[in-house]
């Protein structure tokens, strides 16, 4: 039996690994479902193209994140891009991002965007949902051309039940100088946090994730897939046919999966709360292009309904080593909430032709073609998961189970953020005492509401 056990070795489960054995520890076990490790930091290769589980771009801006980085991998494997996004609607290119500049659209959507944020109605407190939070900061015309249509397509839900508690950093905010300087056209210097971003030379996303892994000593057990935890007896039984005890379990799968898994909890809370939890889910479609340059973008936004998927975006942009010479790469990603699997087929083919039509590609010019259907991809903060999940998180803690990360912990964050959680709850487990949740949880927290 090992002390702590580590569910999941994508780079939450990795980083946590690493820390407990930076500290010292060694008594933990890491399972893995699939055969290879990394999660959706992953990268798959086929006939010298180089795939991520969609767009991945490492943001560096912790000191400590930062020296990890410098002194396991070396900055000389990273390329530091300064980013080329745009949005296309309209039929044309415009700058990302949208809210300060408009140079280039119509001139009725340029005087609707200003006419818009100029008599917005600032006054709403708390605004209730991502709707009215975007009708307060940016106004109806930014909302109508950009905001709404766009975020409905990646998040595939009702932006109405959506809350604006995620947007913080996602979203950067405007000023009236600002969007008049943008749409005369005057250069305005790239912002928000993916301005600039790291990007490894060769081997794609996974490759620093996996290099994380190498410093392990305790090996990685993959083909584990859980089949049910008994909280009770502490012990984890997987279906291939093992058995583990535990004390501790430090859980890095989707926290809804994790609650599927717990069997008979004592904790009403637990039972009923993966029910209450939703995530949208993004067919990620990759192609590998015998053509030089298909753009020399590095990704674009596509609010209209006329495209299925919401981002295109282009891998050999980020490193010559994504592509064999001469060649292009792109991805796209296409939001959805239960489709069949006809329904998929259907908004694939489409998302292709459009692709294709788009840029000028032949059917000829494509040598490999990579479907990824990625069950969890964006967490929706609706109201639930707002009142309730550090209650929920709260209680799971009560039984030694410590859930991080993206899916874990049922939020967004970068990989950056991911990695800090890792090392967080190594030093939370192994040196802090434990901390008291009851003054982390806001006071309308208290009790999960099911």
């Amino acid at each position: 039996m090992a002390q702590i056990v580590i569910l999941g070795a994508g780079l939450a489960g990795i980083s946590a690994a690493y820390h407990l054995e930076q500290q010292g520890f060694f008594d933990y076990l890491l399972f893995e479902k699939n055969s290879d490790i990394g999660g959706l930091c992953g990268s798959l290769k086929s006939d010298g193209f180089t795939f991520d589980y969609t767009g991945h771009l490492l943001h560096i801006n912790d000191p400590y994140f930062h020296q990890l980085i410098s002194s396991i991998i070396g900055f000389e494997h990273f390329n530091i891009i300064n980013r080329r996004s745009f949005i296309y609607s309209q039929n044309r290119y415009t700058n990302y991002p949208y809210q300060m500049n408009l140079y280039g659209l119509p001139t009725d959507v340029i005087a609707d965007c200003i006419a818009g944020y100029v008599t917005r109605k600032k006054g709403i407190k708390n605004p209730q949902n991502f709707k009215t939070w975007v009708l307060k900061e940016f106004g109806a015309g930014f909302a109508k051309h950009f905001f709404l249509p766009y975020q409905k397509k990646i998040f595939a839900y009702n932006l109405e039940k959506i809350t604006a508690n995620w947007t913080g950093r996602f979203v950067p905010g405007t000023s009236l100088n600002k969007i008049i300087e943008g749409a005369l056209h005057k250069s305005i210097d790239p912002i928000g946090y993916n301005a600039q971003f790291f990007y490894p030379k060769e081997g794609g996303i996974a490759f620093w994730v996996t290099k994380i892994a190498e410093q392990l000593t305790n090996y990685i057990h993959t083909d584990h897939q859980i089949e049910s935890i008994d909280l009770k007896d502490k012990r984890i039984i997987f279906a291939n046919g093992r058995v583990e005890q535990f004390k501790t379990i430090i859980n890095t799968i989707p926290l809804d999966q994790l609650l599927n898994m717990i069997k008979e909890p004592s904790n009403r809370s637990l039972k009923n709360a993966s029910t209450k939890l939703i995530c949208n889910s993004v067919l990620n479609f990759n192609l590998g292009i015998a053509h030089p340059n298909i753009s020399d973008k590095h990704w674009i936004y596509f609010p209209e309904k006329e495209y299925p998927f919401y981002r295109l975006g282009f891998p050999h942009n980020f490193s010559e080593h994504m592509t064999p010479k001469d060649c292009s790469s792109l991805y796209g990603e296409i939001a959805y909430i239960n489709r069949s699997y006809r329904s998929k087929k259907e908004i694939l083919k489409r998302a292709i032709s459009k692709t294709k039509e788009l840029l000028c590609i032949d059917d000829r010019e494509i040598l490999v073609k990579k479907i990824i259907d990625i069950s969890h991809a964006y967490v929706i903060y609706d109201d639930w998961r707002d009142k309730n999940i550090f209650k929920l998180l709260h209680e799971l803690e009560r039984e030694n189970v410590y859930s991080i990360g993206r899916y874990g912990a049922w939020k967004y964050c970068s990989m950056q953020e991911t990695l800090l959680d890792g090392k967080h709850i190594a030093q939370k487990l192994l040196i802090k005492p434990a901390l008291n949740w009851q003054m982390l949880i806001p006071n309308n927290q208290k009790e999960i509401t099911l």
